[in-house]
């Protein structure tokens, strides 16, 4: 199969079209990650998701709609709370779970009775969805377990020969995947930590928690279960206050005749001044959407990423961490 990548425009979007009506497969941008789409009401198309990256098929899919589309088409909204993160939040990088009406095949909520839907900010994905009108369901763009793509070339080099089209919407702005709630409850639920924080969600819901999840649990969420976002190279994390041991593994490998490099975030960059570096950036907003990028560059050029972790877990720190924690091995 021919693998075309495509800048967005009015040809591309409705050859793009045409693909996902027929039962095809089309890589996307979204504001977060580039997602690997299909008409969520067709069976087929959606096991061909799952075909395509070897993802396990009890992990589910989330559901993609543009900002004019009913939801309470596909999910039943039990709390008032949801009309008003729907309002403050979207379109935008939250994911909110609901009691599913079954419109989105079984398939893609894996027999689960609820479905995760979403709205995104990226305007070549709003006007994809705009025009076929109906809800794609996308995980990311890549072979499953692997780091999530953020530019139309990460996709290719995982999916080239696999999907007919990547649409190329350039690099993502948010940089990690959205975050997800339970919205069937009293109060919400972090699933998934992301760029909409817990603090964010509870000055409009007035309460949110932070889901632990447990061997046994049935998912709700992509994201929770397995290991994920790891890059093809080794990894090593460290905590902030851990730069010395960070610092005697990289002469290690260096000894070893190996090549290594840190990824972190710009403060602390300057303890290392003189070595391979994968800097993140300043702020909470740069790190996030650095480092899928570069743990992707740094794959192709080192044979191992050290990363230093974030000097805490609140507000986008919370995501930054939960993908640092299931991409990198703690030593």
């Amino acid at each position: 199969m021919l693998t075309e990548i495509r800048k967005i425009n009015d040809e591309s979007v409705a050859l793009a079209k045409s693909i996902l009506l027929s039962g095809g497969l089309v890589a996307i941008p979204t504001e977060t990650v580039y997602g690997l789409a299909a008409v969520g009401t067709n069976p087929e198309a959606v096991k061909k998701i799952f075909e395509v990256k070897g993802r396990p098929t009890d992990n589910p899919l989330i559901a993609h709609v543009h900002e004019n589309y009913d939801i309470e088409k596909l999910v039943e909204i039990e709390r008032d709370y949801v009309y008003e993160l729907k309002k403050r939040f979207t379109p935008g990088p939250l994911t909110m779970v609901m009691k599913s009406r079954g419109v989105v095949c079984r398939d893609a909520v894996c027999g689960g009775d609820t479905l995760a839907v979403r709205i995104p900010s990226h305007e070549g994905c709003r006007k994809l969805l705009r025009a076929v009108d109906v809800p794609l369901v996308a995980p990311s763009a890549n072979i499953s377990k692997h780091t999530s793509p953020v530019r139309a070339e990460h996709v290719y080099n995982d999916l080239n020969g696999k999907i007919p089209l990547i649409l190329d919407g350039g690099k993502c702005r948010g940089g990690i995947e959205s975050t997800v709630i339970d919205a069937t409850g009293e109060f919400p639920r972090i699933l998934r930590a992301g760029l909409i924080t817990k603090e964010m969600i509870e000055s409009v819901a007035g309460k949110c928690e932070i889901a632990e999840h447990r061997a046994g649990d049935k998912v709700k969420s992509p994201g929770v279960k397995y290991s994920h976002y790891r890059p093809k190279c080794d990894t090593a994390l460290f905590s902030e206050d851990e730069t010395d041991k960070a610092l005697s593994l990289y002469k290690e490998k260096i000894a070893e005749g190996k090549t290594p490099y840190i990824m972190c975030a710009d403060g602390v960059a300057e303890k290392f001044k003189g070595l391979n570096l994968l800097p993140l950036g300043n702020t909470e907003t740069e790190i996030a959407a650095s480092l899928y990028d570069k743990l992707l560059e740094g794959e192709k050029k080192a044979d191992i990423i050290i990363a230093v972790a974030m000097p805490d877990e609140k507000g986008i720190n919370l995501g930054i961490m939960n993908r640092l924690n299931k991409s990198c091995k703690r030593l």
